[in-house]
């Protein structure tokens, strides 16, 4: 098999393979794995790196998008500071939950997160989801302050907020790459 990759040797027990936004292969490996090992780990895994790429190389062919500017990243930020702010605080107030700070960025892998303490992050870019997304995405959040896991009864607890979270959430899988793909350039 012809295929280019990049080999990452590091202080680690397993050898791994990545597939980047850019469609580079990238191999972690141990420090003493042979080249050998890990072109017969390549092999072994070549059906699916080939899938990944088409997957990638076919999300960015779609995906035509020019990056978003700093200065619209700049604008997303600030009203999502005021609009998802304001929604924390009304679902948190129905939700009887206590909440830390609110923290907006412009994050290529998440759309919010929430800390140990309570701090909620989410990314500027719901600004430009459907107004149903952005409520499921700070419900999602404040839930993991009472939940810190995706358990049952994380979800049970989505659901009494949000019963049909299910499709907000496809929304985001399906359409929210192409999204956050545009920050790429930033």
């Amino acid at each position: 098999m012809d295929m280019e990759y990049t080999i990452i040797r590091s202080k680690r027990r397993t050898v791994s393979v990545e597939i980047t936004r850019k469609a580079e292969v990238i191999v972690r490996a141990p420090l003493k794995m042979s080249n050998r090992d890990i072109e017969k780990f390549i092999t072994d895994k070549s059906s699916w790196i080939e899938k990944t790429l088409e997957k990638v190389n076919l999300r960015n062919e779609t995906n035509s998008l020019p990056p978003f500017t700093e200065e619209e990243i700049s604008l997303l930020t600030k009203r999502a500071k005021e609009y998802i702010s304001n929604r924390v605080s009304f679902f948190a107030d129905e939700m009887q939950l206590a909440y830390g700070r609110v923290c907006i960025k412009h994050q290529k892998t998440r759309w919010g997160s929430c800390s140990g303490k309570g701090n909620l992050n989410f990314n500027c870019l719901l600004m430009l989801c459907p107004l149903e997304v952005i409520d499921y995405v700070i419900i999602h959040e404040l839930c993991h302050i009472k939940h810190h896991n995706h358990s049952k009864d994380f979800w049970n607890e989505v659901e009494k907020y949000m019963p049909e979270y299910k499709t907000h959430r496809k929304w985001l899988k399906d359409n929210g790459s192409s999204l956050i793909n545009r920050l790429e350039e930033l």
